[in-house]
């Protein structure tokens, strides 16, 4: 099965845990991507990421190079935007930490959740049953060491927000789809 990393145009089998930091890990093992890159890796305009960037959606890139947390925030936003306004992600993703920045070590990054993320889609496989996601979530999180009282409960409801909002994209295109027969 061939798929793309959400958020991406990287085709790979969406099949083994962990299949989107071990791409991440060997893309970014010389350094950072210059924007370039990333639009091609995401298919995301480069005028919106610059202007994530000068919005405070996304850090600033250092010497013109984007980091893995960078890249990874620009395929998360890409990943849901379909179906969430870009405020409301970069919310989401403040309710982690605290705050939209992710440079500190005791907290979740932009990579990390990320590879959750992907984690997710693939133990979920399909549409599942609120419930069973919360299962999955729970597994998938439970080595999760918490730097503070309640960590663990905020990056499970972010987890499962942003499953819902990617499924809910993927299922309007579906019908979209659909709908274009109908001509």
């Amino acid at each position: 099965m061939r798929s793309v990393l959400p958020g991406t145009t990287i085709e790979t089998k969406l099949t083994e845990k962990d299949v989107a930091k071990t791409f991440l890990d060997n893309i970014f093992m010389a350094g950072g991507l210059m924007l370039s890159q990333v639009v091609s890796l995401t298919g995301i305009e480069p005028y919106v990421i610059q202007n994530w960037v000068k919005r405070g959606f996304l850090p600033r890139p250092e010497r013109k190079l984007y980091t893995k947390n960078q890249f990874c925030r620009v395929a998360i936003i890409g990943a849901l935007r379909e179906s969430m306004q870009i405020d409301r992600i970069t919310r989401l993703l403040s309710y982690i930490n605290g705050h939209l920045n992710d440079e500190s070590d005791d907290l979740v990054s932009d990579a990390e959740l990320y590879n959750d993320f992907v984690n997710l889609i693939i133990a979920c496989g399909g549409f599942r049953s609120p419930r069973d996601v919360k299962i999955v979530i729970e597994a998938l999180t439970a080595d999760y060491r918490e730097p503070y009282a309640g960590a663990r409960r905020r990056l499970s409801k972010v987890l499962e927000v942003m499953l819902y909002a990617y499924t809910a994209a993927e299922l309007r295109q579906t019908a979209e789809n659909l709908m274009s027969d109908f001509d």
